[in-house]
């Protein structure tokens, strides 16, 4: 099993605009075609948003001072994208390519 880093942790946790209250509506939000069901492409543009407040000097890279806590190593946005795509691909349950409400209310795998 693979650990993600502190900051990706956050990171993912802290995506302000993904603050709902049931997954219908998760899913709404993310599914930016509205066909039902979450690509990776939609994925990833919803969770990166996090990433993109937190660069508050547009570098893309999170410096120690742009993390929480003020500390960490510096992640860059390409390998914050790659984390949440793996995310991405641990929550497809059945390997479609897609994540249904059922999988993305579904406890990380």
């Amino acid at each position: 099993m693979r650990r993600f880093s502190c900051a990706a942790v956050l990171l993912l946790a802290t995506a302000a605009h993904a603050q709902v209250t049931d997954t219908g509506t998760y899913l709404q939000r993310m599914d930016a075609d509205g066909d039902g069901k979450v690509s990776v492409e939609e994925y990833v543009q919803w969770m990166m948003y996090a990433f993109d407040r937190m660069d508050r000097n547009g570098d893309g890279v999170l410096s120690a001072d742009e993390l929480p806590g003020g500390k960490g190593k510096p992640i860059t946005r390409e390998q914050q994208r790659q984390t949440i795509i793996e995310r991405f691909h641990k929550q497809d349950a059945n390997g479609d390519g897609v994540l249904s409400a059922k999988e993305l209310s579904a406890p990380p795998r």
